[in-house]
């Protein structure tokens, strides 16, 4: 079956603009949160977007089925075939209830293992990320219509800098196998920076590398892994594979990885890492 993941990356994009609205009233009006099941907080701005989002999703692409992580994490996840949904409604919890606007709205597609088409909205930024064969970052305020294409801006991730890289770091989850890492690369500079916002800065060639050695799952990371190879970058695993999506027999968990933005500096720093 032939697809238009342009169209469908516009789709994501208006289903979590929409999304946004609910998030940012309870963002500005009061974070409750409590504890699933595995320990990991939850809001009620969780829920409601990915309420307002499935929705969506069940009226545009009603036969492609959807892992959203509220969902999984009351175990109604669908087993999902070579075509399936990735959703994350709030992505950066922690950065939600801190308040310090770095939380992200994704959504993704995912085709034969490959993010093929996401969008990432940072409501509390104004800042929305699209990526399926190219990709573009605009600026739309919660509840916005969906930018033309004309007024987004073109993006692309930057060759490695011969004077050095700027490593990304998460800011809720630091991890000293991370900074082992990143120790042994050519690292000039460092910055923190919560959510999915990482992979969305160095899609922009603001950013080169960021590791992830702490626990994730593929809906915290297809949206941003989508646009970050759309902007010619990748996301490896530490053997330097591509990230695999789709790993049922893991509940979705990713293991962990390294993105990108130079796909050549792979081969020299897992050489360097070794």
């Amino acid at each position: 079956m032939a697809l238009d993941y342009e169209a469908l990356a516009e789709i994501f994009a208006e289903a979590a603009l929409e999304a946004s609205i609910p998030v940012m009233s309870i963002y500005r009006g009061g974070r409750r949160t409590r504890r699933k099941s595995d320990g990991s907080p939850v809001t009620d701005a969780d829920e409601a977007a990915e309420a307002l989002i499935l929705k969506r999703l069940a009226e545009r692409l009603p036969e492609v089925p959807v892992v959203a992580e509220e969902a999984a994490s009351e175990g109604k996840t669908a087993r999902p075939g070579p075509l399936f949904l990735l959703v994350d409604p709030v992505d950066g919890t922690l950065e939600f209830l801190s308040g310090n606007g770095e939380f992200t709205i994704n959504i993704a597609l995912i085709a034969d293992g490959v993010p093929r088409a996401g969008a990432v909205y940072a409501p509390a930024l104004g800042k929305l990320w699209i990526g399926a064969a190219s990709a573009s970052v605009c600026t739309v305020q919660p509840g916005g219509a969906l930018p033309g294409r004309s007024e987004r801006k073109p993006i692309s991730a930057r060759p490695a800098p011969k004077g050095g890289l700027t490593a990304l770091a998460s800011r809720s989850h630091p991890s000293a196998a991370a900074e082992s890492f990143l120790g042994r690369l050519p690292v000039i500079e460092r910055r923190e920076a919560g959510s999915s916002l990482k992979f969305c800065l160095i899609a922009e060639g603001i950013a080169d590398v960021y590791p992830r050695f702490g626990p994730t799952m593929e809906w915290d990371t297809a949206a941003g892994d989508a646009i970050l190879r759309a902007a010619g970058g990748i996301v490896t695993d530490e053997r330097g594979e591509p990230l695999r999506y789709g790993k049922v027999d893991v509940k979705f968990a990713n293991g962990p990885f390294i993105a990108w933005g130079d796909p050549e500096a792979v081969r020299v720093a897992l050489a360097q890492t070794a």
